[in-house]
Order: C-alpha cells, then sequence, then structure tokens
C-alpha cells in the first residue's frame, strides 16, 4: 500500500510506522470485523481534546457557552466529513459491496468517522504532537484531490428524509448587529431643463462661454 502511505505523507505530513493501523482506519464494517471502529472511538476523544484546547487558548475572554457551541459546531461529524472531503479520503475508504453500491463513501457519518478514526490512528502512530499545531498557520491541499462528487439515488432519497438544521449566528458566537450610522441624506441638486438651439454656431457658443466645457 505504497500509494496509501503517498497520499497520509501528502496530507497528514506523517509517514507511518503501522502503515497497517491506517489501512484499519479506512476500512469500514461492512468489509468485516477489522474496521476503524475502536480507532473512531479513540479519535472522537482526541479531536474533542485538541479542539477544546484550541478554543480555551485562542479565545481567552469568551465564557464557556460560548466556547461550547463553537466546539459543537467544530467536532460536528458534518464538519469531519466536509474536511474528509477536502482532502480527497472517500477514494480511500474500503467499503463492502452492498456500502459501496449504496455511495456509503460520501455519507457524512462514514467520512467524518474515517476522519477521526485517523485521527485515534495517527495518535497510536505518531503521538499527540503530530495532531497539533500553533497559529497562524497555512494549511494546504493538492490541486488532484479536487475531484468531481457524483451524487448516487439511494443518498438522494435519504437527503430528502434529513432534518435541516437551523443554526443561528448567535448560536456560533457571530454577532450580526448592524454597524452602519446614517450621517446626512440629501437630494443632489436639481437640473435645469434643455434648450433646444437654432444652429451649430449658437450650440458650441453655449458650450464654450455658459458650460465652459470647452
Amino acid at each position: 500500500m505504497s500509494e496509501l502511505r503517498d497520499f497520509l505523507r501528502e496530507t497528514l505530513g506523517h509517514d507511518p510506522d503501522d502503515l497497517s493501523l491506517f489501512e484499519r482506519a479506512l476500512t469500514h464494517a461492512s468489509v468485516g470485523k477489522d474496521s476503524y471502529e475502536r480507532l473512531e472511538f479513540l479519535g472522537d476523544r482526541v479531536v474533542g481534546l485538541v479542539i477544546a484546547r484550541l478554543l480555551y487558548e485562542r479565545f481567552e475572554k469568551e465564557p464557556e457557552g460560548k466556547l461550547s457551541r463553537r466546539y459543537n459546531v467544530l467536532v460536528s461529524r458534518e464538519t469531519c466529513a466536509e474536511i474528509g472531503r477536502g482532502i480527497g479520503l472517500p477514494a480511500w475508504i474500503r467499503l463492502g459491496k452492498q456500502a459501496r453500491d449504496d455511495g456509503a463513501n460520501q455519507s457524512d457519518n462514514v467520512v467524518g468517522d474515517a476522519v477521526e478514526s485517523l485521527m485515534g490512528a495517527l495518535l497510536i502512530d505518531g503521538g499527540l504532537e503530530k495532531l497539533t499545531i500553533k497559529l497562524p498557520a497555512v494549511v494546504t491541499t493538492d490541486l488532484r484531490l479536487n475531484e468531481p462528487r457524483y451524487v448516487t439515488l439511494p443518498n438522494i432519497m435519504k437527503a430528502k428524509k434529513k432534518p435541516l438544521e437551523t443554526v443561528k449566528p448567535a448560536d456560533l458566537g457571530v454577532d450580526v448587529a448592524p454597524r452602519i450610522k446614517t450621517l446626512k441624506v440629501s437630494e443632489p441638486p436639481k437640473r435645469s431643463a434643455g434648450i433646444k438651439v437654432p444652429d451649430v454656431a449658437t450650440l458650441v457658443s453655449k458650450l464654450k462661454n455658459e458650460a465652459k466645457v470647452i
């Protein structure tokens, strides 16, 4: 699985000592018993710890309530899935035939779980320092990972039944109060009515002597 090793180097910046650990982190339960579920359990806690510490250090003056709202958004399954798709993770998830036919590698649950299981594998193989980075930082990805995702019919049917969560800006700690203050409103001066001139010479004279534009 040299290709998987290259993928991990490029996306995670980590050259694994135990590649089989990361193979398991990308193996869905539909393949067999040796799936990512235990690593996902570990990775879920790792992600929570890293994000909680990041928020605590970055937003020093915010109360617990605001920190919790930020935390809930960042560790959500949807956020993890979005990150996974951003690095091209769905192409590396191993699925059983039925799950593959259902397009499970594009579902938020599966992709989000795979991201967390990778974090669990990274913790075991590289330690916690591999999961953290000082901010500000620049994170990039290979342009070749930007491949189109095609919607499957089963996912379309599932999406119709999935409730949409409505999130208010205040829930995310975003202040949308208007900050524009109107100081003055005035109409432009009225334009005088136009006139007709009998000939070109009169027109030139008015433009030169009255309008002073020539």
